[in-house]
């Protein structure tokens, strides 16, 4: 397979994994961890730092095939204050509170050759992964989600 344009506007192999990411939420730090433990060494974009373009954005809103309020974090953010609640504020607003306050975006956005998601809960990150899970996981709520032969546990019998 050859090399692809990846949504960091980066030359994109068959096994790159990109998260965006934030090291201070716990569901963006199990997705981390269980990417690694498929074996793999995502690229990491602390998006508070660096926040995607605009253009980026809407491309990762449009990939994953999500609307921008569905992107929107409500919780520790000024979204109250800024009144996103408003169901007559359009896409293209949503997206301009989220350019100025990029703490509006959700996480952990996850790109991979085969999609983008908005990874909540984490274990959704499973579906984008080329590659299986190397053993056990548990999330840092002591949740067991992957099995000792790197299954996933179904939500229902953990």
């Amino acid at each position: 397979m050859g090399q692809s344009e990846g949504a960091s506007g980066r030359a994109q192999t068959p096994t790159d994994v990109i998260i965006y990411h934030n090291p201070e939420c716990g569901t963006s730090r199990n997705t981390l961890a269980m990417i690694r433990n498929a074996g793999i060494e995502p690229h990491v974009v602390e998006y508070l730092k660096t926040p995607p373009s605009r253009a980026m954005l809407e491309q990762l809103i449009e990939r994953a095939g999500i609307t921008p309020r569905a992107l929107l974090r409500e919780k520790g953010t000024p979204y109250g204050e800024l009144g996103l609640g408003d169901p007559a504020l359009g896409d293209a607003a949503l997206i301009d509170a989220m350019m100025a306050h990029p703490m509006l975006i959700n996480r952990p956005l996850v790109v991979s050759r085969l999609g983008v998601k908005l990874c909540r809960p984490s274990e959704e990150v499973l579906d984008l992964l080329p590659a299986s899970q190397r053993g056990p996981f548990f999330k840092e709520d002591g949740e067991q989600v992957i099995d000792e032969t790197g299954n996933r546990i179904p939500a229902h019998a953990a």
